[in-house]
């Protein structure tokens, strides 16, 4: 595995971690969840061959610690991270490539919606935003009810809510808590490190109670990505029709007036599938 350079940016109310691999055009690898940087441990040195892959832990999660005590998370904030990142990383202001998965997506569709200057395109993987749907406000009282839960009753009460609304394809915190297991392609995925799968653990509570619901109740500026729709790739997951997480993916490409392209396995399948998760990506970007 090809070892990164890694570096930290100070931004307003936090200080970012990040890591670099490889040369050519910048590819910004943006995590979801409780995941960091590592979530890309796999697919980062696939792609290094043609991209200089930057991946980095978000704000108040692993090793970018938040200047402050904790609070309810802003998409506009992590959005202006990435986009401070990317001057750091390509200080010439030549326009990136940019992946997101999950709450990661939101913050790509963001990214492009607000700086549509610094991206030649965005590839958002089930990006949460259940504002989009007609059920909105049922979604929005399910997603509230995870949060409950675990302050009621911790972690694993609200991955049971969480699965029993999602979907067990779409259990992405389960996954996390468990070092999924599944096959790809005839072959287990990697096994992540142990001290990879304790920084994800260490980051669920901040997850569920800071960044859950004030993502999930993003709306995005629909207008602003209408005038670049081209440059947006909504995606998701084939063993996810017709769950919770795919549905808002399928709402932004028909308000956007395109289609969403699916990726192997469900919302967690670049942990489930990595190598062949990483070949549809790289089919998706274009060549050097």
């Amino acid at each position: 595995m090809t070892e990164p350079k890694t570096g930290t940016l100070k931004v307003p109310g936090a200080t970012l971690h990040y890591e670099v691999r490889g040369t050519g055009p910048v590819l910004l690898l943006i995590p979801g969840g409780a995941g960091d940087a590592a979530a890309y441990d796999h697919a980062a040195p696939a792609l290094a061959d043609r991209y200089t892959v930057v991946s980095y832990d978000p704000r108040g999660l692993s090793r970018s610690p938040l200047d402050g005590p904790p609070g309810d998370q802003r998409v506009d904030v992590h959005s202006q991270d990435a986009f401070l990142l990317l001057d750091a990383v390509a200080p010439d202001g030549e326009p990136v490539y940019v992946f997101g998965c999950s709450s990661g997506a939101i913050v790509a569709v963001d990214l492009l919606a607000r700086h549509p200057e610094r991206v030649r395109l965005a590839i958002a993987h089930e990006p949460p935003l259940v504002e989009l749907l007609p059920d909105a406000e049922t979604q929005r009282a399910f997603f509230a009810e995870v949060r409950a839960a675990y302050r009621r009753e911790g972690i694993g009460a609200a991955v049971a809510v969480m699965s029993a609304g999602t979907g067990p394809a779409e259990d992405a915190a389960k996954d996390a808590a468990k070092d999924a297991t599944e096959k790809a392609a005839g072959a287990e995925p990697p096994p992540r490190p142990a001290e990879v799968i304790d920084r994800m653990m260490a980051n669920f509570p901040f997850f569920l109670e800071h960044i859950l619901c004030p993502f999930t109740g993003h709306t995005p500026d629909l207008e602003a990505l209408a005038a670049v729709s081209e440059r947006l790739v909504p995606a998701g997951g084939r063993d996810s029709h017709g769950l919770l997480l795919y549905r808002p993916a399928v709402a932004l490409a028909e308000r956007l007036g395109t289609e969403v392209v699916d990726f192997p396995g469900g919302h967690t399948g670049l942990s489930e599938h990595p190598a062949e998760f990483t070949e549809v990506l790289r089919g998706i970007l274009p060549r050097r």
